[in-house]
């Protein structure tokens, strides 16, 4: 069964939520989770700095999928970064993570950008298998690097 593609409005906040709330469940982050419908609202549609979207099947919402563009040096073209996807326990394995991927790709495809990435947990081997069997690749040489926290505030403050 195809999904329904559609980008995420204001009035799609809470549901952006319960979506972000079942990944941190999924990968044991709950706690974790700082996420506001105030800070949603925020940074995704007063001051966008990210993309939500959700899919849908017979008008229930079993998946979402968060990204922002990013650029590639030595491409010289924007891209995609997939910050989050997620489908509901009841609707995986169904194909709908890969009619994301999909989406995405056409996205990319149809506004000329060069790449889409994103990262998975080392520990999360369903979705790498999903992942090698599209033909993505691992990044092997790459480690992913965060300062957050007082980390972050000490960086910023120092001269």
């Amino acid at each position: 069964m195809n999904l329904q593609f559609r980008q995420a409005t204001k009035k799609d906040i809470p549901t952006i939520l319960f979506f972000i709330k079942q990944l941190a469940v999924y990968e044991d982050m709950l706690e974790d989770v700082q996420a506001t419908e105030s800070l949603l609202e925020q940074w995704l549609f007063d001051n966008p700095v990210a993309f939500v979207l959700l899919g849908s099947v017979d008008g229930s919402d079993v998946g979402i999928a968060i990204y922002f563009t990013s650029f590639s040096t030595f491409l010289a073209k924007p891209g995609i970064y997939l910050e989050d996807l997620f489908i509901l326990k009841e609707h995986r394995h169904l194909g709908y993570g890969k009619q994301f991927l999909q989406k995405l790709a056409s996205i990319c495809k149809e506004n000329d950008y060069g790449r889409l990435e994103w990262a998975c947990l080392d520990w999360n081997q369903p979705s790498i298998d999903f992942y090698l069997s599209l033909g993505a690749i691992v990044m092997k040489e790459w480690s992913t690097y965060r300062l957050t926290g007082d980390a972050l505030e000490d960086m910023a403050n120092k001269k």
